[in-house]
């Protein structure tokens, strides 16, 4: 566009924000804008910035969307190629230096699943059933995949059943105290609270032979409203797909952790899988609540707790028996292909830093929402950038796009690639994600406490469809009393989490656990990262219903919040790659920190009583970082006319935070803050070292571990008070 030129060149200072509706508007000048953190000239990045928000457009996100759900197109299927081809073309037509890198994997593909009552005599189930409903185009496809799980083992198992809640371990704690044993039986678990693979974890720890997770209408189908296609909730028959690898060991490949997983890695250099410890012992399948239904209807033993009790119509009993399940299970285990499409515009200044910005593409089945409403909100942005570089405008830094296969197995292609690029990625100052991007129109975020007030600034240069700007909406969204999206958790990762502490006063933004690409980039090699999504009532995760028709109907009608999510993304990227000084904030870092440690005081109290730990060595370590956070931010406000000292400073304090030897038990986790929970997987367990070890009442692990903790943290306050 011809635009594009005149804006940039331009000595009107345009204002940081747009007409909502109308894509491709320029926006009318309305004064100066209000300084940028992190640069020196506000005017400058505003013009780019203006010129950028200005591409973004809903009927092309609607065409991308379109495009990439036409079929299913699980990992390494011809379809998910497909997509990876399509994703490729339009990064090159926007200008990016473009590949597809493979990786190979190990992963299942079910070849049968079947799950049946075998007694008692006259009760009668046989599934899983096949999704469907009346008026929905997408659910006879047969290239749909049956309802399984990735990483389940094969098995063949005939028991007793058992009710276990959301297989938390409190609910199997409950159980014993209801002198219930699970030794030997199918345990039956509804989704919610925790990642799938916990659920199947926990059971394993606890002697079942066999685990069937089940949606209940109580936590995304007709109690939450109407059920798909009169409302967005889950129907009868929809089933919840889903890896249940246990990625809290750690992601990517099973067969290479720490090792990207090319195609030409010697089998010299890979574990078996069976010695893997990201490897499920027992057989696992999910289920619909139209099927789970009889099993817990003819469940036996006490009434269950009434807080177990679901939304189907009778009383729900925990068993065991005399209900028994027979699971058949064969799992077709290969290593097969994923391609990354990585698109790449270098920097001109330091080429060697490289802000990555990632999603996703690959799908259980139709994948709209999860991830496809990323990709396409990410291919508008690509588009954006595009536009600019017509224009003439080159970034400081590296500018990565990058869209991940694998994620849905276990995060596969974001890990492999960072293993591989672990060097090139010492000096990289982001990593900015987005898998869902749109399921409704509230917004969210997490991040690393050095990026929230960055994430803050962006929403308010971004506009929202409703007016006003994203960070607006956003607030008003925050206050107590505002309605819920009743989103289950596990659809969307951290991003509607509320943090473990909140120092700032303002809207709240999330930590990061896991489930989503960011992990190897924050968790393993200390990338700072962020995640954000836009939500709102969605109970078709996973399941055949997540497809077009669905997101046209219910998710964004209009793809508004499609172009929303694109800007948004983009700014992040664009602020990030260009910024004189980099704008991170340390402070809020430390504040975030002595909160953690408060907490875990009072933790420590309660599970060790007289054995109470020492805290004041880690305490002041805190302080001791939070002090120079202080010192150094005041420096970025008012920065040298040489930033690189001051950037190498702040880039080198986050990985700082890393511990070498990892986390007890789970070496890949390197980060001294944050890691996934061992016992949630996706919500993040903050410094997991230490809360970890309290929660097995551990106090000499708690002890070394709080060693630990005060190392990383004053060797990062030692690195930002580096900088004179």
């Amino acid at each position: 566009m011809r635009l594009f030129s005149s804006i940039l060149l331009s000595s009107v200072v345009l204002p940081l924000f747009l007409s909502p509706t109308v894509s491709g508007r320029a926006p009318e000048p309305s004064g100066p804008p209000p300084s940028i953190f992190g640069f020196r000239d506000a005017a400058a990045e505003a013009a780019t910035e203006a010129a950028f928000l200005a591409v973004p457009d809903p009927k092309l996100a609607e065409e991308h969307l379109r495009i990439l759900t036409q079929a299913p197109h699980m990992a390494g299927t011809p379809e998910d190629k497909a997509t990876a081809d399509y994703v490729a073309q339009k990064f090159r037509q926007a200008g990016l230096d473009t590949e597809i890198v493979e990786y190979k994997a190990w992963f299942n593909y079910p070849v049968e699943i079947s799950v049946a009552i075998s007694a008692p005599a006259g009760v009668e189930m046989h599934g899983p059933t096949r999704e469907v409903v009346d008026g929905d185009p997408y659910d006879d496809d047969p290239r749909v995949v049956m309802p399984f799980n990735g990483m389940s083992p094969s098995g063949e198992v005939e028991a007793e059943a058992v009710y276990a809640n959301y297989g938390t371990p409190e609910d199997f704690e409950k159980l014993e105290k209801l002198k219930v044993d699970v030794r030997g039986k199918i345990v039956l678990v509804r989704y919610g609270q925790n990642f799938r693979g916990v659920k199947e974890f926990i059971a394993q720890e606890h002697g079942a032979a066999g685990v069937i997770i089940y949606s209940d209408p109580f936590d995304d189908g007709w109690r939450r409203g109407d059920k798909y296609p009169e409302g967005p909730w889950r129907p009868d028959t929809g089933v919840q797909r889903g890896s249940v690898g246990y990625m809290f060991e750690f992601p990517g490949d099973p067969t290479s952790p720490g090792i990207a997983s090319l195609p030409s890695l010697p089998e010299s250099k890979r574990i078996s899988p069976e010695k893997s410890a990201q490897m499920p012992k027992i057989p696992v399948t999910p289920l619909s609540y139209h099927d789970a239904a009889p099993i817990l209807q003819h469940l036996g033993g006490p009434d269950s707790p009434r807080e177990w009790q679901g939304s189907l119509p009778f009383t729900y009993h925990v068993g065991p028996g005399p209900v028994r399940v027979k699971m058949h299970l064969k799992q077709d285990y290969q290593f097969r292909t994923l391609w990354d499409v990585i698109g790449r515009v270098r920097g001109k200044e330091s080429p060697d830093e490289w802000v990555v910005a990632g999603n996703h593409r690959d799908a259980w089945v139709y994948g709209a929402v999860d991830p496809n409403s990323g990709t396409a909100a990410m291919l508008e942005t690509v588009h954006g950038v595009g536009e600019l570089l017509k224009s003439g405008w080159k970034p400081k830094r590296t500018m990565i796009f990058a869209s991940w296969d694998g994620e849905e197995e276990g995060l596969m292609g974001s890990t492999e690639w960072a293993e591989q690029h672990e060097s090139e990625l010492a000096r990289a100052p982001a990593y900015f994600n987005m898998d869902v991007g749109v399921s409704g129109p509230k917004f969210g975020a997490s991040s690393v406490p050095s990026l929230k007030q960055f994430l803050r600034d962006v929403a308010k240069s971004v506009p929202s469809p409703k007016g006003g700007t994203v960070y607006e909406e956003w607030q008003k969204a925050d206050q107590p009393g505002a309605a819920s999206t009743q989103s289950p958790a596990e659809a969307i990762g951290d991003s509607r989490r509320k943090p473990a502490a909140n120092v700032s006063g303002d809207v709240l933004v999330g930590d990061l656990g896991s489930g989503s690409d960011y992990s190897a980039f924050q968790q393993h090699l200390g990338v700072p990262s962020s995640d954000i999504s836009s939500t709102g009532p969605y109970g078709v995760y996973h399941s055949v219903f997540d497809n077009f028709a669905w997101f046209k109907k219910f998710g964004d009608p209009d793809f508004v919040y499609e172009q929303q999510m694109a800007r948004v993304f983009g700014l992040e990227a664009l602020r990030m790659v260009d910024a004189d000084v980099l704008p991170y904030d340390y402070e809020e870092y430390g504040k975030e920190i002595a909160a953690y440690l408060d907490a875990a005081k009072q933790r420590a109290e309660s599970k060790l009583g007289a054995r109470m730990l020492d805290l004041s060595a880690v305490s002041a370590a805190a302080k001791h970082f939070q002090e120079a956070g202080a010192k150094i931010l005041a420096k970025q406000k008012n920065p040298p006319r040489d930033p690189v000292r001051l950037n190498q400073a702040l880039l080198s304090a986050e990985r700082a935070l890393l511990v070498p030897e990892g986390l007890p038990h789970r070496p890949w986790f390197r980060h001294a803050i944050y890691a996934p929970g061992e016992y949630t997987g996706y919500a993040a367990v903050v410094i997991p070292g230490v809360n970890e070890a309290l929660d097995k009442g551990d106090a000499e692990r708690a002890r070394q571990q709080l060693a630990v903790l005060t190392a990383a943290l004053d060797r990062a306050a030692r690195v930002l008070e580096g900088y004179k």
